[in-house]
């Protein structure tokens, strides 16, 4: 396709963005796809109730998003309308800049929602599963679309339209979609730059060495820059810490909502309230929880004590 063609197909999307409504079908699709692989091929049981609870609150958060970027938009016109420069949208390399700010940005955002236990009371119900299959790629989460756009403000103000951020969010999601899958292995030398299949699967894995790791959107640089990467090296097992068993949408979504104002509550001091709220998932005043940087060090010292002679 003509490269003009290609500026004048992506711009118009800068407004109205339908690109996820024409994924929507290819999602739906592929789910049944991969059941029937999961059932005829495998020869396993595919997990029908959980696939529909991760339908469900990708449904709940669906509707929850488009209140949200109604606003959000608004802000980010706001900003554009002061930016201090301008990206252009009808050359290459201003989607290049566009892709690369986009993906940086989700980075941040999904590290946060790993590491401030507030932000993860919004983020969990995505690893709430103890499944993977493409059909917990929609498991997505409601309360953190209250701040989800937050990682993004700083772009429209530096000359990134917001219509065009728009589409490269959706384009992201849609990427991520496909991660969501143990039919495919690994991507030989496409693992070194992109996040994949594997790497996503340490993501949602519950082993010790895999927590809070792998938090890339589309590419995996991030993760090998900040030193948050690593590589799947052992079975994992999927889901979170404290797994919640149940398939009710509300419980899904505001689990760890009720943990973390019950920990609020039984704090002592104002300081260890904040701390809750802010600090990392598993922190705790008393020692009574871990975070995973304190589970990995505690395995660490198990290990060098069973291997000391």
């Amino acid at each position: 396709m003509h490269y003009k063609l290609i500026m004048k197909f992506l711009n118009e999307f800068l407004y109205f963005d339908e690109l996820i409504l024409w994924a929507v079908p290819v999602f739906i699709l592929s789910v049944f796809l991969e059941a029937a692989w999961i059932i005829w091929a495998r020869k396993e049981r595919y997990p029908g109730r959980d696939a529909l609870a991760s339908i469900g609150m990708g449904l709940g958060s669906a509707v929850i998003n488009t209140g949200m970027k109604s606003g959000v938009m608004v802000v980010f016109f706001w900003l554009y309308q002061h930016r201090v420069w301008t990206v252009p949208t009808d050359t290459w390399w201003g989607w290049i800049l566009l892709f690369l700010a986009d993906d940086f940005s989700f980075y941040l955002h999904h590290r946060a929602c790993h590491e401030i236990r507030l932000f993860w009371a919004g983020h969990v119900n995505h690893h709430s599963s103890q499944h993977y299959n493409l059909a917990v790629a929609l498991r997505q989460s409601w309360g953190e679309l209250l701040h989800k756009y937050i990682w993004w403000a700083w772009m429209p103000f530096w000359g990134f339209h917001p219509g065009a951020m728009m589409v490269m969010l959706s384009i992201s999601l849609i990427y991520q979609f496909f991660l969501h899958t143990e039919s495919v292995k690994h991507l030989g030398w496409l693992e070194l730059i992109l996040n994949t299949p594997s790497h996503h699967r340490v993501h949602h894995g519950s082993n010790i060495r895999y927590l809070d790791r792998n938090h890339g959107g589309i590419l995996i640089i991030w993760d090998k820059l900040f030193g948050t990467f690593t590589p799947e090296t052992e079975k994992v097992q999927y889901g979170i810490t404290k797994n919640i068993h149940t398939y009710n949408l509300w419980n899904i979504a505001t689990h760890e909502y009720k943990a973390l104002f019950q920990d609020v509550l039984r704090a002592p001091g104002w300081r260890n309230k904040l701390r809750y709220i802010f600090y990392p998932p598993g922190w705790s005043h008393d020692g009574s929880s871990q975070t995973a940087q304190e589970l990995r060090k505690a395995q660490k010292s198990i290990k060098a004590a069973e291997s000391s002679p």
